[in-house]
């Protein structure tokens, strides 16, 4: 099963189009993407009573944070779990899911050099699982690294030895991070350490252990939210929602070509089951990937444009489901896998996300191998990648091999936009170059080429349709900043009053929506 799905597309309907609309192909705003962000700006514009139309590929909303079933089992695409420091976005998933809204512990480690470590990295945990010899080492090298603390980091590699020590780099982030990328650390640009790692201290750490200082090292969330029958179920909340009021999502359809004149987006064209169309737009909101957006347009972006979309690249993903009889093989959400040997990154529970999610008596795992399109990874047969996947749970004693009985593979093209060493030059030539057209926002993870969470996603996507809609110039680019998410709350929160559920959606759409949280 290469990519199982929930249903086929639905025939594409237009409840709220009107027939000199077809007549001249008028859409008003085109909406590319059904997944969190395209969803999100789609929602954005239905509460401003536009009229738009989706565009999505796949036959199941929600992109990378879909949900798939199989044989009466549910699991994501890796693991999404809720969380977010911005009231505006909370309010709305709430708002959206109600009662189906599950809050779940969290339980997360590293397995490592035949050792389990909690994550995020606790310092008592780290120091007591390496024992005293390597801990010394591991803060050797950290005091060794303070003399290079004030430099400018230009790699990921740079970034973690000098604030953790070579040691440290070595044991914890070497390993899965050249997993998950496919090169070197060295390779990797610094801006997704600064993304993605919290702040440790191994001297406080080794203090803390010693008695002389309490540790002060920040914890991260110990709960999050989920729905509880996955991620996916709150896209597909948002798509019922989006065309109850009047918006069209129109499924396994893609832009092949963005027409323009001057300074503004005029039409797009499109190619799905009833072959392809074209479309005149007032505006277009686009979340695909940044480099096949710019591939698109017509007449041609200039060549030295179309050679940094060229460089920009993803990398791609291959998730194995297995099915086990043991109902709680292990009680973490997931693990991540940091030996060598083991060529998984990572490894979800989805029973521990959510009961409902699993047979009753059984469970799901997600095994995630990171990969690019065509390699032997992504070229592996089911049978081979399920094989795969069980003999390696079981070589690191997660699971018993012999109480799988049933798998799945699921390839997923493009999942992460990669921080390697020519993105940042490329995606300022394309930002420049989009930024012409001003009635043309891109957002989201692939829209931006930027590794945002769902939440980050979901903000952008609000932001550029407020962009769009009202001439506002929020920084996308830019929104991961915890000053933004501040600065930015109460203009959104004002702008499409999200206080409170019951004023979040204008009257003319208040019938639709009454009581449907």
């Amino acid at each position: 099963m290469t990519n199982p799905s929930l249903r086929p597309a639905a025939p594409s309907t237009r409840p709220g189009s009107r027939p000199e609309d077809e007549q001249r192909g008028s859409i008003g705003t085109a909406v590319l993407g059904g997944g969190p962000a395209g969803l999100t700006a789609a929602y954005t514009l239905g509460l401003r009573g536009k009229s738009a139309t989706v565009f999505e590929g796949d036959g199941i909303v929600g992109g990378i944070a879909k949900t798939v079933e199989f044989k009466g089992y549910r699991f994501d695409l890796g693991g999404h779990r809720f969380f977010t420091k911005m009231k505006p976005i909370e309010k709305l998933w709430e708002h959206v899911m109600g009662e189906e809204f599950l809050t779940r512990p969290r339980l997360s480690r590293i397995f490592y050099n035949g050792k389990f470590f909690s994550y995020p990295l606790r310092a008592r945990d780290v120091v007591g699982r390496l024992g005293v010899v390597e801990s010394t080492r591991c803060a050797l090298s950290y005091m060794w690294s303070a003399r290079h603390r004030g430099r400018t980091a230009e790699t990921f590699e740079e970034w973690v030895t000098t604030r953790f020590g070579r040691r440290l780099y070595d044991a914890f982030f070497r390993s899965y991070t050249e997993k998950v990328w496919g090169i070197p650390g060295s390779e990797i640009r610094s801006q997704w350490a600064a993304q993605r790692i919290r702040d440790f201290s191994l001297w406080k750490a080794m203090l803390s252990i010693l008695g002389i200082r309490q540790s002060q090292v920040t914890t991260l969330i110990e709960e999050f939210r989920y729905p509880r029958l996955g991620p996916g179920q709150m896209w597909e909340t948002f798509a019922k929602r989006i065309t109850d009021g009047g918006i069209d999502i129109e499924m396994q359809t893609r832009s092949t070509k963005i027409l323009h004149g001057g300074s503004r987006v005029t039409g797009i064209v499109v190619d799905g089951p009833e072959g392809a169309r074209e479309h005149e737009v007032e505006g277009l909101l686009s979340s695909i990937p940044l480099s096949q957006l710019v591939q698109q347009l017509e007449p041609a972006a200039p060549p030295e444009v179309l050679e940094a979309a060229a460089r920009l690249r993803y990398r791609d993903f291959v998730l194995v489901a297995l099915m086990t009889d043991e109902e709680e093989p292990f009680p973490d959400n997931w693990i991540y896998l940091h030996d060598p040997e083991t060529r998984a990154g990572r490894v979800q529970n989805f029973g521990a996300w959510s009961k409902d999610m699993v047979r009753p008596g059984t469970t799901c795992l997600g095994v995630e191998y990171f990969c690019f399109e065509g390699d032997e990874t992504w070229n592996m047969s089911e049978k081979d990648a399920i094989d795969l996947a069980r003999t390696e749970l079981g070589n690191v004693g997660l699971i018993d091999p012999s109480r799988v009985f049933d798998g799945a593979r699921v390839q997923v093209r493009k999942a992460y936009p990669m921080y390697d060493s020519a993105y940042v030059e490329a995606v300022a030539v394309l930002r420049a170059h989009v930024a012409r057209f001003e009635n043309l926002q891109t957002f989201g993870r692939n829209g931006l080429h930027r590794y945002n969470n769902q939440d980050h996603s979901m903000w952008t996507a609000i932001l550029a349709t407020l962009n769009l809609l009202d001439g506002a110039n929020y920084d996308l680019w830019d929104v991961n900043n915890e000053a933004d998410y501040i600065e930015e709350g109460a203009a959104v929160d004002e702008a499409l009053d999200l206080g409170a559920p019951s004023t979040l959606i204008p009257r003319p759409l208040q019938q639709q929506y009454e009581g449907a949280a």
